[in-house]
């Protein structure tokens, strides 16, 4: 089969993951008649690397994944690092006391551990969600960061939906200029190095495949995944997304929960649907 776009890249909460969790069976059979068509199917998530790998392994997908927006991509097969993007340490520290002082909840990435500074509801939601464990420390995680010389991948503050605006702007007017700055879910704010966003994983995913980006598809749901829409050939937003981002997108496919990967293969990637 002569494919359109040959690689697809896909978000996974609020995009693939349907609302109670899990991949649908009509997502995951999509899927797999796309890679037995010659296409490249490729997640790009916010999450750590081991809360995403299992995810990519029982899809049965192969090559390259992206996770932390981008700031790392690794091999399925064996997950070794081929990107490994990190925040100095100094800097972390500086982030975290910053966050600190407005008594943040604060999680810092380093590889597949984390840190968190408070015991509470949004820590057990998180690690419920994303089935991972995360390290205990004292309020003052800055101190932990620079300790240990921890470099991390991503820095995060949980918050309730009402706060995450005004802390993105604090956020941003302080660091903005420095590092990328987003939100993937309406009670996160993430923090990442600069190029380290899901437009510049689709760049790398699309030059190692060596597939142009016109013949790219980029799936999202939220802030952080619109610079990989922009970047790819076609730019498709799940129904249940930012309005914002549903705006700027080419095309608004199904919910999550109503299989919006899957129309949107079979429509564009397969060609199937008129």
């Amino acid at each position: 089969m002569n494919l359109r776009y040959k690689l697809i890249v896909s978000d996974f909460d609020g995009t693939l993951r349907q609302s109670g969790g899990g991949i649908s069976d009509g997502n995951v059979r999509a899927i797999q008649e796309f890679g037995a068509a010659g296409g490249i199917f490729a997640l790009c998530t916010g999450r750590m690397p081991s809360s995403i790998l299992p995810y990519a392994r029982k899809l049965g997908l192969r090559g390259l994944l992206a996770s932390y927006q981008g700031a790392v991509i690794q091999n399925i097969a064996d997950g070794a690092f081929v990107r490994d993007s990190r925040i100095p340490s100094a800097d972390a520290a500086e982030i975290c006391e910053f966050l600190q002082a407005d008594g943040a909840h604060i999680h810092v990435y380093d590889g597949n551990d984390f840190y968190v500074n408070k015991d509470d509801d949004f820590r057990r939601w998180y690690e419920k969600t994303c089935a991972v464990r995360g390290i205990l420390t004292p309020f003052d995680v800055a101190s932990v960061v620079r300790e240990k010389g921890v470099s991390p991948h991503k820095i995060i503050v949980v918050s309730p939906a009402s706060e995450r605006e005004r802390i993105l702007r604090a956020v941003t007017e302080r660091y903005g200029g420095r590092f990328y700055v987003t939100t993937s879910m309406e009670n996160l704010v993430e923090i990442v190095m600069r190029g380290s966003d899901k437009g510049g994983a689709l760049r790398y995913l699309a030059d190692y495949y060596g597939i142009p980006l016109a013949e790219t598809i980029a799936i999202g749901d939220n802030f952080n995944d619109l610079p990989m829409l922009r970047a790819a050939g076609l730019g498709a937003a799940v129904e249940n997304g930012e309005e914002a981002l549903k705006a700027q997108a080419d095309f608004v496919t199904r919910t999550c929960d109503e299989d919006g990967v899957a129309y949107v293969i079979k429509k564009f990637g397969m060609g199937d649907l008129v």
